[in-house]
């Protein structure tokens, strides 16, 4: 089999709950993310896409029916380019590109465009069907923005704990301090405030049509531990996972265009990365932020190399403490972990933080000439899944 290429990549900024983003539809969002992302390779006929494959935790809302096909025809794309949607959850839109790259592997198509989207402002309650004709009683409308909801009896209730308790849990099995978080997810802050200033993302983040959000909304530049420290446990009273060590509820889209070694003629530029492992793991539920380590591992093996070799690390900062605990389960250098700031700082739109991660992965080996890299993620209900790309140019 062949091997499959990051060739551009494109997101949106990210937008706060009910912030800049709020008034714009998810797939509106996607349509962007895919037309920004075509835009880095304009050689490109659109016609040549073999197919989109688009990530989305919810679809209860405007993002359903498909929410990838709808990006393809807001965007203009012509009507013979196809697309899926799927749902891993937080790792939709990487589990996206791992099936682009597969396709592409497989040589059912040459070039694939993966990606993701969530507005988890507009988000809808939903109101389940009743068992019975004509009910007397009240009903309660759900909201589907995050987390478990009209969960089976039959699920143990270890296993449907909140996304917060659940990383409680981790901290004690880890025994992760409340002041190395609130460290972690200020050092988020000061490296995507310095990664905006530098104009790293000037070449990955488009402008939504209409809005006036230049960059991602939640990033806090003087965030500090000691300002930090100030904030209050949110799942338990003495608790150590706070509203400024977790990420926030976001809006926002991303979208990588992937093809082959013989593509590049086609798409009129030379690959930045080689998709050369990947993995998906699983656990118990409540244990899902543990998750991307057996993934990342896996992934290293399959790619023919160890952690040593490892030049940059992206990882979906869902919360301070479980980032930390994978880091410290890696044994790798702090240093190389999300030198662009994390999830905490630019905030984690559920179905489109997979392809944050591996296109600035992907952007972050160009710029400091590493060779190897791994963008990995956790997922609610115990599951993980991990990237690694070789630099082209460094190979």
């Amino acid at each position: 089999m062949g091997s499959a290429f990051v060739y551009a990549a494109a997101r949106t900024p990210f937008g706060r709950f009910n912030g800049a983003l709020a008034g714009v539809r998810p797939d509106d969002l996607a349509a962007t993310a895919l037309r920004g992302a075509l835009a880095k390779v304009p050689a490109l006929d659109p016609a040549a896409i073999g197919d989109v494959v688009w990530g989305n935790a919810n679809g209860a809302g405007e993002d359903n029916r498909n929410v990838g096909r709808m990006a393809v025809l807001l965007a203009g794309l012509p009507v013979s380019v196809p697309a899926t949607t799927v749902n891993r959850l937080c790792g939709s839109s990487l589990d996206a590109a791992m099936m682009a790259s597969r396709t592409i592997e497989s040589g059912d198509a040459d070039v694939v465009v993966a990606g993701g989207v969530e507005s988890m402002t507009r988000a809808p309650w939903v109101l389940p069907k009743p068992s019975r004709a004509f009910p007397a009683g009240d009903v309660t409308a759900v909201s589907t923005t995050l987390g478990w909801r009209l969960v089976n009896p039959r699920m143990p209730k270890e296993w449907t704990v909140s996304l917060g308790e659940a990383n409680e849990r981790l901290r004690e099995r880890y025994a992760i301090s409340r002041e190395r978080q609130d460290a972690f997810a200020a050092r988020s802050h000061v490296l995507a405030d310095a990664a905006w200033n530098a104009g790293f993302y000037d070449d990955l983040v488009v402008p939504v049509e209409g809005v006036d959000l230049a960059r991602d909304e939640g990033i806090r530049p003087g965030s500090t531990p000691e300002t930090l420290a100030g904030l209050k446990p949110v799942f338990r009273p003495d608790g150590t996972i706070t509203a400024g060590n977790a990420s926030p509820l976001n809006d926002g889209a991303s979208a990588v265009v992937l093809g082959s070694a013989a593509a590049a003629s086609r798409i009129g530029a030379d690959p930045i990365a080689r998709v050369a492992g990947r993995a998906a793991s699983a656990l118990e539920p409540h244990l899902f932020g543990y998750a991307p380590v057996a993934a990342a591992d896996q992934a290293l093996r399959r790619a023919g190399i160890g952690w040593d070799d490892v030049g940059a690390v992206e990882l979906n900062e869902a919360f301070a403490v479980q980032s930390l605990v994978c880091v410290d389960a890696w044994k790798v250098d702090p240093e190389i972990v999300n030198t662009k700031g994390g999830a905490i700082a630019l905030g984690h739109p559920l179905g489109a933080s997979g392809g944050r991660v591996l296109g600035t992965l992907a952007h972050v080996l160009a710029e400091r000439g590493e060779r190897w890299g791994v963008a990995a993620i956790c997922i609610g209900v115990g599951q993980g899944l991990a990237v690694v790309l070789e630099n082209v140019s460094a190979s």
